[in-house]
């Protein structure tokens, strides 16, 4: 066994050194505001909050927990997320599998016209008359059907099926599969790690949104819990949150952003460590060529 050399041993204490430092950076953040949310508000206040609570408090928890209008709206923003993420990944799929293809008469025209939509928009007026004029206020389709395709996902989805082996799907023709036979039996099977990192992509983005519901929502019940949290915090730092005391109010107005960082990120966080394996593959796709 060749023994490293003294260069190498010292490129790897100064790399691991490094890269240790690097993580305390980006936890330090995290760690913090999630020492905020259980802090007591004149800690808070004081700027004596670093990695650890100082003045345990769960005031701003309790007071969110026992609202049942949190709960309503957390489960709203559940069926938004998964309703919307499955919309988007058929269509975001089904249009990059089309364009792949590179014998398909008017396909620059396509591409083109996914492309346009990154730097032009109608505008939200238009938008939101479109909305209106077409029935889907009031419904999880306002907040699912505008933001359907992310032209930027369907262009990464589009360059992995382009890498996929032709003699594939010929294969798969000669065997008599239709199109849809291929994308559902050959195609998507081996493109588990691009379609894993495309959800997350998808789900994050509809589980932070906040605005399209705010836009096209005009019962609190059916708003997303981001938006019920939105309100808190206004409330909160606006010196008026009905039930609370002067105590309580104060309280709140310290730490209610740290807890709201908190609440909306968790469940996010649990996810994600299912999903990386996937995500680490479909972002290394098309680095190695073989």
């Amino acid at each position: 066994m060749v023994r490293p050399s003294r260069s190498y041993r010292v490129f790897q204490g100064v790399n691991g050194v490094v890269l240790s430092l690097v993580v305390l950076v980006t936890l330090y953040p995290f760690v913090n505001i999630v020492a905020r949310s259980f802090s007591g508000e004149r800690q808070i206040r004081a700027g004596e909050v670093t990695l650890w609570p100082r003045g345990f408090n769960l005031t701003t928890y309790k007071i969110v927990f026992q609202d049942s209008m949190f709960w309503r709206n957390y489960g709203n923003t559940v069926f938004y997320t998964v309703v919307a993420t499955a919309v988007a990944m058929v269509l975001t799929t089904c249009y990059a599998y089309v364009l792949s293809k590179k014998q398909l008469k008017g396909r620059t025209a396509l591409v083109g016209v996914a492309v346009f939509t990154m730097f032009f928009t109608g505008g939200l007026i238009p938008q939101y008359v479109l909305i209106t004029g077409l029935g889907l206020k009031n419904s999880v389709w306002a907040i699912a059907l505008p933001n359907a395709i992310s032209v930027f996902n369907l262009l990464v989805m589009k360059a992995f099926f382009e890498s996929l082996p032709a003699e594939l799907e010929e294969a798969a023709q000669i065997d008599g599969l239709s199109t849809y036979g291929i994308l559902f039996r050959i195609v998507l099977p081996l493109s588990k790690a691009v379609v894993a990192t495309m959800v997350l992509f998808y789900s994050v983005s509809f589980w932070n949104s906040w605005f399209s519901a705010f836009l096209y929502m005009d019962s609190s019940d059916l708003m997303p819990v981001t938006v019920y949290l939105r309100n808190l915090i206004q409330g909160a730092t606006g010196g008026s949150n009905a039930g609370a005391g002067t105590e309580q109010l104060s309280q709140v107005g310290a730490n209610i952003q740290a807890v709201t960082i908190v609440l909306t990120a968790l469940p996010i966080l649990c996810v994600y460590p299912f999903v990386q394996r996937y995500f680490v593959s479909g972002v290394m796709l098309g680095a190695v060529k073989g």
